[in-house]
């Protein structure tokens, strides 16, 4: 669990200074001849690159983590996610090197989704598969714990320098998180280098070693044709938190300064969400671990659809305590929808096609909710005309609640499943 958490919190604080930075460095140093709206709309389209790109890396993380194991994933995961984070903090800009720059920072974007695919798959697995039952919803919570923790450490680290001139923080400044993240790299790499593969998986290896034909089958054919039903579902379930969670940070951080907010002060506001996602979270999945994981979920889906309004009403109001407990109220709800959220996924497919059913489904919904929401969300503040018009945005902040709600109704109750028994039976 250590292990996991850590790891996830050096992953998604490499992959969300990307994210606060696309909202108010990007848009300036990448594409410098648009206007303001525009530019950061370009920029949240790269940052949506690293969403869309996520269910290819979940397929082939998924692929090697099912055939080969969990923890070589995790170990590889790591580095790839580090390297292209720290060549970030040295990339030049559009004024050095023209439209080469924007290029480079989305190839770099594309290496980052991939990475954080399969950091997601691996740690989940490698958590649930170790606790034993009635501890995996509050055990895989760690992997969303680590990813909020990863962008308060992130909106925290981007506070400090956004306290810098300017001219200074646009000139070197903002590179200093994307360098900065070389020290919780090697931590990371460290902790996953020594932690042992799953007992799970490990079984389910020995079971296959008696029938060497069926094992040869692709996962990911096995997935297509029997579980395709679960992975649809996993889409859907997705979708919400996802979505959610993307007009937290980086979306309504751009939104509140352009409704006239210091940056610091709305990045502060984000790192408070960040703390009450982690609580709603660590809630959410012991709850589920009570009571089951369809409640839980059900009643966090409501209750983010109720707070998103709060969220955004809030962000324009010129008032930093109205700001600051909307954000909380929205990352503490979020936290409980996305608590129970990893093993739900995760207990649907069995331990031969686990890794890649749970992070196709994951990573697809991942890639419309996390990926095009923010860009959506941006347009249709834009087509209402701009801040503080939001009544297109709520509508549909409101619209991906329900349908994962509604998923999640009409979906199986897992929690009290056997790992090493669970097939893909029969789905909503």
């Amino acid at each position: 669990m250590a292990s996991s958490y850590v790891g996830s919190v050096v992953e998604w604080f490499d992959f969300f200074i990307y994210s606060v930075a696309s909202a108010s460095v990007f848009n300036v140093l990448f594409f410098p001849n648009e206007s303001e709206g525009v530019g950061t709309l370009l920029a949240l389209a790269t940052l949506a690159i690293g969403y869309l790109v996520r269910p290819i890396g979940g397929v082939i993380y998924g692929h090697f983590g099912d055939r080969i194991g969990r923890k070589k994933m995790l170990v590889s995961s790591i580095v790839l996610m580090g390297a292209a984070t720290v060549v970030i903090g040295f990339m030049p800009t559009y004024a050095q090197i023209g439209a080469l720059a924007p290029i480079l920072l989305l190839t770099l974007r594309v290496i980052q989704g991939l990475a954080v695919a399969g950091e997601w798959g691996g740690a989940l697995l490698m958590t649930l598969e170790h606790a034993g039952k009635g501890r995996r919803g509050v055990s895989s919570c760690v992997i969303g714990m680590g990813q909020c923790t990863g962008l308060m450490l992130g909106t925290f680290v981007f506070s400090l320098v956004s306290r810098l001139p300017q001219d200074q923080f646009l000139s070197w400044g903002w590179r200093l998180p994307f360098l900065g993240a070389v020290v919780l790299i090697a931590l990371g790499l460290w902790m996953r280098l020594g932690i042992e593969e799953s007992p799970v998986f490990l079984k389910q290896k020995q079971m296959e070693a008696r029938q060497p034909v069926a094992s040869a089958r692709p996962p990911i054919m096995d997935v297509l044709q029997h579980g395709w039903r679960q992975v649809l579902q996993c889409f859907m379930m997705v979708l919400g938190p996802f979505s959610i969670s993307a007009l937290i940070s980086p979306f309504c951080i751009s939104y509140a300064v352009q409704a006239g907010f210091p940056r610091v002060t709305a990045l502060n506001a984000a790192t408070v969400a960040a703390l009450c996602q982690v609580v709603g979270m660590l809630v959410g999945g012991w709850l589920s671990d009570k009571v089951g994981r369809r409640p839980v979920f059900m009643v966090g889906a409501v209750l983010m659809a109720v707070c998103s309004f709060i969220m955004f009403r809030n962000a324009s109001s010129g008032d930093a305590g109205l700001l600051t407990l909307g954000f909380a109220l929205a990352g503490l709800s979020h936290g409980f929808m996305f608590g129970p959220l990893g093993a739900f996924i995760a207990e649907l497919f069995h331990t031969g096609t686990r890794f890649t059913g749970a992070s196709l489904g994951y990573q697809l919904g991942g890639a419309f909710g996390g990926g095009v929401a923010p860009v959506i969300g941006t347009s249709l503040v834009l087509l209402a005309g701009g801040p503080p018009n939001i009544g297109y945005l709520l509508v549909f902040s409101t619209l991906v609640c329900v349908c994962s709600f509604v998923v999640a109704v009409l979906s199986r109750e897992t929690y009290r499943d056997d790992l090493t028994e669970v097939g893909t039976g029969p789905a909503a």
